[in-house]
């Protein structure tokens, strides 16, 4: 019976929370967490033009059920990266997956919700000029993001695929030679270090990412965001850099051994 009152009193806790949750603003609820305002985006709904609105409010019209928003959330918190020890411990066309998964989730999702913001957040005179900078510097980021991405998928993975047929015995010896009258992998991992530091020029207008408590609640989520990507593709480069590039080296050596090898025999 006690344990029978305890589910029972846990249960009408949370139904509580959830319906206070329902109750608040938005701006209440993004400030409690910010990841909500990425979750709502991926409803349709632009946190910044309802921050006075009631979480239920906005959902009756986007004709979106609050506990699914909420659900979606915690969904959201649960989530977990593979540590580099687990990536490395994989064969390279995990890492390779992994890595195509998360560009689709930067050019589907993040980008996508940064770019709603940059372009949607209406402030006052004291932060015109800093939209203004962000709204000119933001876009072409994008796009020197996304063609890196297509350039490297175009390159890197798929030399990956290639050198990795010939491996298993499922690419002709003609079609693979033709691979190395392209530049090495290793003049690729280079080239790729190089141009590491994606978001400096941004780094650089919003100050680090510095931006007083006092702030708008949607600019505090806009900084946040910024630098939280800013980690995320330095976290996907340190993986390339470190692990897929020496693994994708050293597949290219044997593959160039047994290549010498076929061609001896032959």
């Amino acid at each position: 019976m006690v344990a029978f009152f305890k589910e029972f009193y846990f249960i009408f806790v949370s139904m509580l929370s959830s319906e206070n949750k329902h109750k608040k603003s938005i701006a209440e609820l993004v400030c409690e967490n910010y990841t909500l305002a990425e979750v709502l985006h991926y409803f349709g709904i632009s946190f910044f033009r309802h921050e006075q609105h009631s979480l239920e409010d906005v959902c009756l019209q986007y004709k979106v059920n609050p506990e699914q928003v909420i659900s979606e959330l915690e969904q959201w918190a649960n989530r977990r990266e593979p540590t580099r020890e687990e990536l490395y411990l994989h064969p390279i066309e995990v890492m390779v997956s992994y890595l195509k998964k998360k560009h689709r989730y930067f050019v589907r999702q993040a980008l996508p919700f940064l770019s709603s913001m940059v372009e949607g957040i209406e402030l006052g005179p004291s932060y015109k000029s800093l939209m203004t900078d962000l709204r000119l510097m933001f876009p072409l980021f994008v796009d020197d993001f996304i063609h890196h991405i297509h350039e490297e998928e175009n390159t890197l993975f798929s030399r990956v695929g290639v050198l990795q047929d010939f491996d298993r015995g499922a690419m002709p010896l003609v079609q693979t030679i033709k691979v190395f009258s392209l530049p090495p992998v290793s003049q690729m991992a280079a080239e790729h270090e190089a141009h590491d530091d994606e978001m400096q020029g941004i780094r650089k207008l919003t100050n680090d990412y510095h931006i007083p408590d006092t702030a708008p609640v949607a600019m505090r989520i806009l900084f946040y965001e910024l630098q939280q990507l800013e980690k995320e593709l330095v976290v996907h480069a340190k993986i390339e850099n470190d692990l897929l590039f020496p693994k994708a080296i050293e597949l290219e050596k044997e593959v160039k051994r047994k290549i010498l090898l076929q061609i001896k025999k032959n």
